[in-house]
């Protein structure tokens, strides 16, 4: 009995809790499905839905972006996002042993967990500067409110009330600024660049570590590994809180948005297209790097959480009602932040274009500056950033779970798994490490040069050749019976559509367009010089490089004399591809009965279709007996 109350602890249940066996004890299941749910909507909803949807915004014709956004999500998004989901959850693998499939494509899976570690990197540097921030609202006045700090220049003008230290100085120096074209500043603006960040000059101008920049990146990695301690079952739970208490703070902020004067015009600037943008293939090709960014597709995430679940989990239901929630999540968060642009554009004195920073200084500028004019202003900043602090979060635990899972699969031993907790360990301090640079006075300009070019079109490409491998290598009949045979029905000929033609030949044109039209990465007024692109670039290829060499491994490490005959063997299915466990392997994946099946060698599909000829009524109707959470239940055995 105390063996099972052991268990039962080891599982995720709380004490007292029925007990909730895990369909694969070897590698564990979630929970429950809202966990997974939550966990995904978490992973997708993330700081990007804030400042980064809002922006791309902003930078390309207000409502305008809209329409290629949508059109992405529809024939690009969704239907990768359920790809992803079926791939990992009929496998039960992460990000590199689904390759099983077509072994030769194992470098996508190298390249996804590339995507992610660029990701983790600086991502998780994003959350420690709202760690910092929130942190600095603890006090009975927000540092950003007025313009009398010691790093406010003279072209400061706040929204709160105009505050200069010395008015005398500010008499002496009116002339000057009438006779001069001067752009205000806010405060908030100018506390994130002289104060937070105090930016350099140029990205190779490191500087000095900013120290509490440094120890809130500390405080971030701690708190992702205490919550990833132990794996789906300690981060399913946080989710409970960490996936839901955003929208609250958002609906607080939305309501005291549009109350504000000068709101209005910032909402007609996010909602008005300017239709001459559509023909900037950038504008494309920022809609559909959103798409991926924002939903998580090619980073690997999607596939090791979908690895967690039941097989015959109803993942079609979840990726629609994720894909959906997060693309609300990001048209709403852009109606809180144009509201805000709009009243600050209104105080200024300027268009709404011209109030805000690039990148994640949107969140950290137009925000902060809001926040000051709510009552109780340091209540309020503290949710806030604490709401930003969950966002990131929610991404962050996926990315950690996706490099971990994808070692633990690899190596795949009985002491990997059961010592996986060292292993979180281990990729959070080398995470660390990586992200100090990102702490100096130039990590502004390296952060965005990683978000730009290790993060964007390189998903694409990865994507689009996922997408390729699986209809055209592994085939596209073999994948929807899988897919059948898990869910209990085929899936809709739109996805089937979409995932053979659609997909594909849409990205494809737009990654084309989006090179013809390519411009070199800005940051205001500051220019990137040219080794600092060729990095980029060296980011970007990184990833993408890692599917050709790990090709022509496979094909050299390859059965056969000829170089056709290893080809074909290379992108095989490998004998073990195919449903994690045993009673899952029906039809085709049933083994054989000959004393060869101990050695995992499987009989011809002929023999396998005789075999389970006499079990093939009950399996079917199995797949029919659905319980809550989208598992099927066999009457004989227990849940």
């Amino acid at each position: 009995m105390e063996d099972k109350r052991y268990l039962a602890v080891q599982n995720g249940a709380v004490p007292g809790e029925a007990v909730k066996k895990d369909e694969n004890t070897r590698r564990g299941n979630w929970g429950n499905q809202i966990e997974f749910v939550l966990t995904s909507v978490g992973y997708a909803v993330g700081l990007g839905n804030v400042w980064r949807f809002p922006y791309l915004c902003y930078r390309n014709g207000g409502g305008a972006f809209m329409f290629p956004y949508f059109i992405m999500l529809v024939f690009c998004g969704i239907p990768l996002f359920f790809m992803e989901l079926s791939f990992g959850q009929f496998a039960s693998l992460g990000c590199l042993g689904v390759w099983k499939v077509s072994p030769m494509f194992k470098g996508v899976g190298y390249g996804m967990m590339v995507v992610s570690t660029y990701i983790g990197i600086y991502y998780n540097v994003v959350i420690c500067i709202a760690f910092y921030y929130f942190f600095m609202s603890m006090t009975s006045l927000l540092p950003w409110t007025y313009c009398n700090n010691q790093w406010n220049t003279k072209d400061c003008s706040g929204v709160v009330g105009t505050s200069y230290a010395n008015a005398t100085a500010l008499m002496s120096n009116f002339t000057e600024l009438a006779n001069r074209t001067v752009k205000r500043t806010s405060p908030s603006e100018e506390y994130w660049k002289y104060y937070v960040l105090n930016i350099s000059d140029d990205i190779g101008n490191f500087g000095e570590v900013r120290l509490p920049i440094l120890g809130c990146l500390a405080v971030s990695w701690v708190v992702v590994f205490l919550c990833l301690i132990r794996g789906v079952k300690s981060s399913g739970k946080v989710v409970y809180f960490t996936a839901t208490f955003p929208y609250v703070v958002l609906t607080i902020l939305f309501i005291r948005g549009i109350t504000l004067d000068g709101a209005i015009n910032g909402i007609k600037y996010y909602l008005t297209p300017q239709w001459q943008k559509i023909l900037d293939a950038k504008v494309w090709g920022d809609a559909a790097s959103q798409i991926f960014y924002s939903l998580g597709c090619a980073w690997g995430g999607l596939i090791t959480m979908a690895s967690y679940n039941k097989f015959h989990n109803n993942c079609f239901r979840d990726s629609i009602i994720i894909s959906v929630t997060n693309c609300a999540t990001s048209v709403y968060a852009g109606f809180v932040i144009f509201s805000i642009l709009g009243f600050m554009a209104h105080n200024l004195g300027v268009n709404v274009a011209d109030v805000a920073d690039h990148g994640p200084g949107l969140a950290f500028v137009a925000y902060p500056e809001a926040l000051t004019l709510l009552p109780i202003s340091p209540l309020w900043s503290l949710l806030f950033f604490f709401m930003l602090i969950l966002l990131g979060l929610g991404t962050q635990f996926c990315l950690l779970e996706t490099l971990v899972t994808a070692i633990v699969d690899e190596i795949g031993t009985d002491w990997i798994i059961r010592n996986k907790t060292y292993v979180t360990l281990g990729v959070a301090i080398l995470g660390f490490l990586l992200g100090v640079p990102l702490t100096t006075q130039a990590g502004i300009y390296w952060l965005l040069l990683m978000d730009n070019y290790a993060a964007s079109f390189s998903l694409v490409v990865i994507s689009c050749i996922m997408c390729v491998c699986i209809m055209y290598v592994y085939g596209h009949v073999n994948y929807f019976k899988d897919v059948e045979m898990m869910l209990g029905f085929p899936p809709p000929v739109f996805f089937r559509i979409c995932w053979r033609f659609i997909s594909p030949v849409i990205i494809t044109f737009i990654l084309v367009f989006t090179v013809i039209q390519y411009k070199p990465i800005t940051y205001n007024n500051y220019i990137y010089p040219g080794w600092s692109l060729v990095i980029g670039f060296l980011m970007a290829l990184s990833s993408v490089i890692c599917i050709p060499i790990y090709a022509i491994y496979k094909i050299s490490k390859s059965e056969g004399t000829t170089f056709l005959e290893r080809l074909k063997n290379a992108v095989k299915p490998h004998h073990t591809w195919g449903p994690a466990l045993q009673e899952h392997r029906i039809g085709r994946y049933a083994p054989t009965v000959s004393p060869s099946a101990d050695r995992g060698v499987e009989a011809p599909l002929h023999e396998k279709e005789k075999e389970t000829e006499t079990e093939k009524k009950p399996e079917e109707i199995s797949l029919t007996i659905q319980g809550s959470n989208g598992s099927t239940h066999n009457p004989d055995t227990t849940a």
